[in-house]
C-alpha cells in the first residue's frame, strides 16, 4: 500500500469536502484515490484529484449530535450526514474500527441500496486500507464518513419475489428479467424489481462457502460488463463494484456475518442488473496482450471514477474476461474533464 502518506494527505483533503454534490450524485473521489493508492499510482492522486475537484462540495451542515437514544430517527435521514459522520468518528475514537463495523453491518446491510450502493462501496474501500495498513487517522476518518454516509442513505427496499433460478452466479445473472420500463432514476427503477430469480448457490449458511460464492459472484458480475456494459455504462458498473465492496469487508468481519452479507450482495447485484441491463449482449472483445497494469493505466488515463473504480475490480478478479470488462468501460464512458 501507500508508504509516502499520500493517500493520508488526499483523504484530509478530501474530509473538508461532502459525500454528495447537488443533493443526490455521489463523492466517489474518496474511492478513486484509494484504488489508484492500492494500485501502485499514489504519485498520480493529486493530480487526479485536481481534475475531479470541480464534483466537490463543501461539507454539509451539522443538524443536531447523533446519539444512542435518537439515531434511530435519523436512519435513512440524507440531511443528517454530517451528524452520522460525527457520530461515527466519535465511535472510532472510543472504540476499534473492528468492533464498529461489526456492531453496525447489520444494521447496515438491509439498505446495501442507499445512494445507489455508493456509501457501501466506499466502507469497503476503507476497509481494505485499513486491513493492509496502518490505521492512521484519516484512514479511521475515512470509514466514519463511509459509515456515516450509508447510515445516512439507509434505503431498505422489498424483499422480491423469488423465481426460478441457477446454481451457478453467472447463469442466475442471466435469469434476472430486465425491468419493463428502464427510464427515471435509482430510486424510482429500484421500485419497479419486484421478482429476482433464486441464486442456489447464494443460499449457503457456511461462512466458507460464502466467501467462495461471494467471488464467484464478483467474478460474473464483472464478466458480465464486457458484454452488457453498454446498458448503461455508468450504473452497471455497481453489480461488479458493490458485491466486491462486502467482499473486500468480509475479513474485517465475524464469520457468522459472511452468509447474510452474501445474499445482501447478490440481492442488490440483481437488482441492479435487472434494473439497466439491455435486451442483448455484443460480442466478447478479448484485451489482447495487455497486462493487468497496463490495463489499469489506461483506466487511469481515461479518469472517469467509475472506470477506474471497475478496473481496481476487474484487477481484483485477474483473469482475461475482467480486463476485457475493464477496457469496455473505457470505451464506453466519458473521460474525466
Amino acid at each position: 500500500m501507500d508508504t509516502t502518506g499520500i493517500l493520508d494527505e488526499a483523504l484530509q483533503r478530501l474530509h473538508t469536502t461532502g459525500p454528495e454534490r447537488l443533493g443526490r450524485l455521489t463523492n466517489h473521489a474518496p474511492m478513486a484515490v484509494e484504488a489508484l493508492t492500492a494500485r501502485g499510482q499514489a504519485r498520480a492522486v493529486h493530480r487526479w484529484l485536481d481534475r475531479y475537484a470541480r464534483k466537490l462540495e463543501d461539507f454539509p451542515p451539522r443538524v443536531e449530535p447523533v446519539t444512542d437514544a435518537n439515531w434511530r430517527s435519523a436512519l435513512g435521514d440524507p440531511a443528517r450526514a454530517a451528524d452520522w459522520i460525527g457520530h461515527f468518528e466519535r465511535e472510532l475514537a472510543e472504540h476499534p474500527w473492528r468492533e464498529v463495523l461489526e456492531r453496525w453491518w447489520p444494521r447496515l446491510l438491509p439498505g446495501l441500496y442507499g445512494g445507489s450502493t455508493h456509501p457501501v462501496i466506499r466502507v469497503g474501500h476503507a476497509v481494505r486500507t485499513l486491513l493492509a495498513g496502518e490505521s492512521t487517522g484519516p484512514r479511521l476518518a475515512e470509514l466514519a464518513h463511509g459509515l456515516g454516509y450509508w447510515v445516512a442513505r439507509h434505503r431498505p427496499a422489498a424483499v422480491p419475489a423469488r423465481l426460478p433460478g441457477a446454481d451457478g452466479a453467472a447463469t442466475a445473472l442471466d435469469a434476472v428479467p430486465a425491468i419493463a420500463v428502464q427510464d427515471g432514476g435509482f430510486p424510482q427503477r429500484l421500485g419497479r424489481v419486484t421478482a429476482l430469480p433464486v441464486w442456489t448457490g447464494g443460499e449457503t449458511t457456511e461462512p466458507g462457502q460464502a466467501h467462495g460464492r461471494l467471488t464467484e459472484l464478483v467474478r460474473a458480475a464483472t464478466h458480465r460488463y464486457a458484454a452488457y456494459g453498454h446498458g448503461e455504462e455508468t450504473m452497471l458498473v455497481h453489480a461488479a463494484t458493490a458485491p466486491n465492496a462486502v467482499l473486500r469487508t468480509l475479513p474485517a468481519l465475524p464469520q457468522a456475518l459472511w452468509p447474510a452479507s452474501l445474499r445482501a450482495a447478490w440481492t442488490a447485484c440483481a437488482a441492479v442488473t435487472a434494473m439497466y441491463t439491455p435486451a442483448e449482449p455484443v460480442a466478447y472483445v478479448p484485451p489482447g496482450a495487455l497486462t493487468p497494469e497496463e490495463v489499469f493505466q489506461r483506466a487511469l488515463a481515461h479518469g472517469d471514477e467509475h472506470v477506474v473504480k471497475l478496473a481496481d475490480t476487474a484487477l481484483d478478479v485477474g483473469d482475461a474476461r475482467a480486463l476485457a470488462a475493464a477496457l469496455r468501460a473505457v470505451e464506453l464512458s466519458t473521460p474525466l474533464g
